[in-house]
């Protein structure tokens, strides 16, 4: 007699509904919202929204500062994580909870912090300023405010896995005659990319919907330090919803790109560790 195959998880049919419920209420619905709303544009008026220079130089901004904030993030993220995990010195564990400041921290309070050190007359400003490098009230702002808010993600992400990844192997590569480097790049980069490239893709959403901190330190000078959700606000403001969603629309499809392609490339960098190892 047939036996009917028992699940590990009980209840996996009320389960999935309610998966499927929550997620189509909390992410589909506000998302196919938004889509619906922006249809409510013309031809005429998307060719106009998205050929404005205010918003060719918004979107440039947003994406690019974003992009190049989650780049640096990544370079310095894993070098944060390397010296958390593989070394012990005084104060290690304030630098470790120090990391996670960002996430507690209001973004308004950041914003009014980076702007307090990096305006012309704040701690640092004033000595930059006559260097000719200006951060605050400039699209250097905008990248500063997005390195702040995303660094913690690349940590966060890559510490456990290197604190789990085993040093005999290593070890071995040194025995084998190895140089550090080479075991570094051969040994310990294939282990870690999927995992960099989670926190990468991680701290680059967050920087590109990043609004709060950014005002504060950017200016929001159209044109130079202007970033794309400052736009949507205004035109909130202005009760251009249509143009808003649209605003919103080109943003959401932008990042589902980006997202996507980083995705293709974990699974590549995925197959590469496994042939590496």
């Amino acid at each position: 007699m047939g036996h009917k195959r028992r699940r590990v998880l009980p209840g996996f049919g009320i389960s999935l509904g309610y998966a499927l419920t929550y997620l189509g209420l909390i992410v589909l619905l506000p998302l196919a919202a938004l889509v619906w709303k922006a249809s409510a544009l013309d031809f005429s008026g998307w060719l106009q929204l998205l050929s404005a220079p205010r918003t060719l130089a918004a979107l440039k901004l947003s994406f690019g500062g974003a992009l190049i904030a989650a780049l640096f993030n990544a370079v310095a993220g894993l070098l944060v994580t390397w010296v958390l995990v593989r070394y012990r010195f005084p104060g290690r564990r304030l630098f470790d909870a120090l990391v996670d400041l960002p996430f507690a921290l209001p973004t308004a309070v950041a914003g009014i912090a980076l702007t307090a050190i990096y305006a012309p007359n704040g701690w640092l400003g004033q000595y930059l300023l006559p260097l000719g490098i200006k951060i605050a009230y400039a699209p250097a702002g905008v990248l500063v405010a997005m390195i702040f808010v995303g660094f913690p993600y690349v940590v966060r992400t890559l510490q456990p896995v290197l604190e789990t990844l085993d040093r005999d192997v290593e070890e071995a590569a040194e025995s084998l005659g190895a140089t550090r480097l080479q075991t570094f790049v051969r040994v310990i980069v294939p282990a870690l990319l999927p995992t960099l490239l989670t926190g990468f893709a991680l701290a680059l959403a967050r920087a590109v919907g990043e609004y709060g901190s950014v005002i504060f330190i950017a200016g929001n000078i159209p044109l130079r330090s202007e970033i794309a959700p400052l736009l949507i606000v205004q035109k909130l403001e202005q009760f251009d919803y249509a143009g808003a969603a649209a605003l919103g629309t080109v943003m959401l499809g932008f990042s589902l790109v980006l997202l996507v392609a980083i995705a293709l490339l974990q699974r590549w960098s995925g197959r590469w560790a496994e042939r590496a190892a």
